[in-house]
């Protein structure tokens, strides 16, 4: 399953590492990731992650980190399919 993630973050030169670590350690692939920066301290990430975990096994734990201003599950994509 599909879940996209909206973060708020500091910007840190290790803020993305530390996010990236906590992805992979809840079991969560990333399959599209968005990193824009919004003024001198903050910066918006997008990540697309897929795992059959539940959303809120992430979100929890991203909003745990320091770096992290705010952390929501914003779209649940369902399997995609092309028509031809």
């Amino acid at each position: 399953m599909k879940h996209t993630v909206n973060l708020i973050l500091e910007q840190r030169p290790e803020v993305l590492e530390r996010v990236l670590r906590v992805v992979r350690h809840r079991g969560f692939k990333v399959t599209k990731m968005n990193m824009q920066l919004a003024n001198d301290k903050t910066a918006g990430l997008d990540i697309t992650v897929e795992s059959e975990r539940g959303i809120e096994l992430l979100t929890k734990q991203l909003d745990k980190l320091i770096d992290v201003i705010e952390c929501s599950a914003l779209v649940h994509h369902t399997s995609e399919r092309l028509v031809s």
